[in-house]
């Protein structure tokens, strides 16, 4: 439960980060998905070290896993925005909603079974 109310307020995070910059710049829509879904996930590692898990585990290795977690999410992301933009598809809202829910999957079996291991 702990876990999903985390991962709820890093998505929200991610969604007003990503969308935020989608408006106000002229990075790629890659750049905007990715600075969102790495500030999102800082956020939900500071949250589920603290609070989810109450991991006592020095911060410095956990975050680096936690850290390399998220760039293979992030590949996944990559992965949906460069088929969105093959098939010329161009909605951001929808592409970012499917390459974050993808990046999710990965996020917490990786997270859970890798950098909280030793929690569970």
């Amino acid at each position: 439960m702990k876990f999903g109310a985390v991962g709820t307020s890093g998505l929200v995070v991610n969604f007003v980060v990503a969308h935020a910059l989608e408006k106000t710049t002229a990075l790629s829509w890659f750049a905007d998905f990715a600075i969102g879904f790495m500030v999102g996930g800082i956020s939900n590692y500071v949250l589920n070290r603290i609070w989810t898990f109450g991991s006592r585990r020095n911060p410095l290795i956990e975050g680096l896993q936690f850290l390399a977690v998220s760039a293979v999410a992030l590949l996944v992301g990559k992965v949906v925005f460069a088929a969105a933009q093959r098939t010329g598809f161009h909605h951001f809202t929808i592409t970012w909603l499917a390459a974050t829910l993808s990046g999710t999957f990965v996020n917490f079996f990786l997270n859970k079974y890798w950098t909280f291991r030793h929690l569970n």
